[in-house]
């Protein structure tokens, strides 16, 4: 089979490789769309696991269609059209065919293409683990009014949360500093914006906010730490997906009692956790909203054909830090 891999050299290639074989609660999935994630340059670099050997195969975002299913496989059948995210310690889906356990997948929305269906996994699992999980956000209304930052709404992350953070109940600050990315977060329902590059304390001032209950960190902890110190309120909640480069001064949280918690939504599989089926549970919701109307793909642009010389051409575009939503690749 057709796949690309980065070498131990870091280049990244076409090559062809042997189609792997299901077992146990494995899906094999042959593969119609992928998504590009930021995931992928920290696994390049080795500054992250993941690709499963020295020729890796990246990409943990997918969708496509069921040919097997291992003997132990019981959640889908043949034929059945799929999306997930995958795992750091497999092979990734820039591959004709790929390996997956069933209970990190989900059905993929049915009013959606397979290139809409790949935008949304991974930053679908992530936004509903920090706002659901994480920062234990009601699903009900329960926290209805409630104010919620999100640094970076642009990104493919934020795209996804803006919606779920609205479908809760709560109000949502976005940040975002062109015009074409403060047009998207209003789109997706930010109902305010503002700019990470300047003084987000001063600008939610001026909107009448003293502070804000929920932070959702999702680019450059570091940089944003001292405005997120001084922005969350009391007995406030802060998510990070971002790993910092240097110790987070937390003492500069403890005055307030701020929760402060990490989210990476390869965990689950990564540890192989004995609730991995909740994403499995939870990408099925995101399929039913899909499909209701109620949220909608994060599709930010078509890079073209699953190639090495398109992989790289993207993993330029997400280096350079101003891709709006996802970028996807599609087909062979």
């Amino acid at each position: 089979m057709k796949a690309i891999t980065v070498s131990p050299a870091n280049t990244v290639q076409d090559i062809e490789l042997a189609q792997p074989v299901a077992q146990g609660r494995d899906l094999l999935v042959k593969i119609e769309a992928v998504a590009l994630n930021p995931v992928d340059l920290l696994v390049r670099d080795g500054h992250m696991p993941g690709g499963g050997g020295d020729e890796r195969v990246l990409g943990w975002d997918a969708a496509g269609t069921v040919v097997a299913v291992g003997p132990d496989a019981t959640l889908f059948k043949v034929g059945d059209p799929v999306y997930y995210a995958g795992s750091l310690v497999r092979n990734g889906a820039y591959a004709e065919y790929q390996l997956v356990d069933e209970r990190i997948a989900g059905r993929k929305p049915a009013s959606l293409d397979f290139e809409h269906a790949a935008a949304l996994p991974l930053t679908a699992i992530t936004a509903w683990e920090v706002l659901f999980e994480r920062l234990g956000i009601s699903r009900t209304g329960a926290h209805k009014g409630k104010r919620v930052l999100i640094i970076g709404g642009a990104g493919g992350v934020g795209s996804i949360a803006i919606q779920l953070a609205k479908l809760a109940g709560l109000t949502v600050i976005a940040t975002a500093s062109r015009p074409a990315s403060i047009q998207w977060v209003r789109e997706r329902g930010a109902d305010h914006v503002i700019d990470h590059s300047g003084d987000m304390a001063a600008q939610l001032l001026a909107l009448g906010f003293q502070d804000v209950d929920y932070v959702l960190s999702l680019n450059d902890t570091d940089l944003h730490f001292d405005a997120i110190a001084q922005i969350i309120a009391p007995q406030g909640k802060v998510c990070s997906i971002v790993p910092s480069k240097a110790p987070l001064a937390m003492e500069k949280l403890f005055a307030k009692s701020v929760t402060f918690v990490w989210e990476l939504m390869f965990t689950r599989s990564l540890f192989g956790t004995a609730d991995m089926i909740e994403q499995h549970k939870l990408l099925n919701e995101v399929a039913a909203l899909i499909d209701a109307g109620q949220l909608k793909s994060t599709l930010g642009e078509n890079f073209g054909k699953i190639s090495a010389a398109n992989v790289v051409r993207a993993h330029e575009a997400l280096a350079a830090g101003r891709t709006i939503g996802k970028l996807v690749l599609s087909g062979f």
